[in-house]
């Protein structure tokens, strides 16, 4: 175990969400074994019917408002405001403090229905919904975007929309959609804007390694908020060592602890269903890249098709391969 030093002026560490990844069972037993984040974002909610009862599956996942003492923070991706505003009061209900709104995801099949980054080139759009959204929430409203999807010009058109409403925090991938998670965030662009927003700016783009946090608040020491997604899926000590926490003697014995609990729990909750093994394997893809060898290490897992498979496979990786980290092989 390792504890935060009360005197640590670190920033704040946002986890961000990933679909079929970040489940409320993922986010349930990453809480139990590390430190170092402030919030949890839950996977995007879409296609529900506003005024009718969401299903089971989604009622579940949103079972939990904290974890482990972190605030968890559901997230909505729509285009249509009465939309937002019934998840918002599903959510205030429940007892959530914010419902984050996805302007960020830029995957094809979502932006070309005008929907995360596909939204971004028409600004238009996006104040008729946060002037109906935000006259009539009652949580807080926080927002997760992107440069623009065809264009960082688009984030000029952007700024005095979202100036015009009081969202709670502004999340910024220094990306454009177009780019899905190619190349590098422009942080010539996000600089340029970066005085101009009146909410709280979150900074959102490859943040892989302590390093990666140094050079970026050299550059921008002003920027206190961040949100890290594939950093923290390849090593979940990430927050942690950003923050200058004590770090376990052997790091190696908290994966193989967390990584176990993890299955287990999905096992137990979907009743040995074979989906276990997809949700592991798209788990270790990340997961793989803090070990000495990760081809092997993934391959290893990848080949497994039944339980057996799979914790032979876990048996050897943990017994033959050593734990590297953030930072230690491909994003110093």
């Amino acid at each position: 175990m390792y504890f935060r030093d009360s005197m640590n002026t670190s920033p704040a560490i946002y986890f961000a969400p990933f679909q079929g990844i970040t489940t409320h069972i993922f986010r349930n037993v990453y809480a139990k074994h590390f430190t170092g984040v402030d919030k949890l974002y839950t996977p995007y909610y879409s296609n529900f019917e506003p005024g009718h009862p969401l299903s089971a599956v989604k009622m579940k996942s949103l079972s939990n408002q904290s974890e482990s003492g972190i605030e968890v923070v559901p997230q909505v991706l729509s285009k249509d405001a009465d939309e937002i505003l019934w998840l918002a009061k599903v959510c205030e209900q429940l007892g959530f403090k914010e419902l984050n709104w996805n302007l960020g995801c830029p995957y094809p099949q979502v932006a070309n229905k005008k929907r995360g980054s596909g939204i971004l080139p028409y600004p238009e759009m996006v104040d008729e919904i946060l002037e109906k959204v935000m006259r009539d929430i009652n949580i807080s409203f926080s927002v997760k975007c992107r440069l623009g999807y065809h264009s960082t010009d688009e984030i000029k058109d952007l700024i005095p929309v979202f100036n015009r409403y009081p969202i709670s925090e502004l999340t910024i991938h220094a990306r454009i959609g177009k780019q899905l998670y190619a190349g590098q965030p422009n942080l010539e662009v996000f600089g340029l804007n970066v005085g101009s927003f009146s909410a709280p700016l979150v900074y959102n783009g490859d943040i892989f390694s302590p390093a990666d946090y140094q050079r970026f608040n050299a550059r921008f020491p002003d920027i206190r908020l961040f949100m890290v997604g594939r950093g923290v899926l390849y090593d979940p000590f990430l927050p942690s060592l950003i923050k200058g926490f004590d770090q376990p003697d052997q790091p190696l014995t908290e994966i193989r602890s967390f990584i176990d609990e993890l299955y287990t729990t999905y096992r137990t909750e979907r009743e040995d269903n074979p989906s276990v093994l997809n949700a592991m394997k798209e788990y270790w893809a990340y997961l793989a890249e803090s070990f000495d060898e990760p081809v092997r290490v993934f391959r290893k897992v990848r080949k497994a098709k039944s339980f057996i498979d799979y914790e032979e496979a876990i048996e050897h990786i943990f017994g033959n391969y050593k734990w590297v980290g953030a930072g230690k092989r491909l994003y110093s």
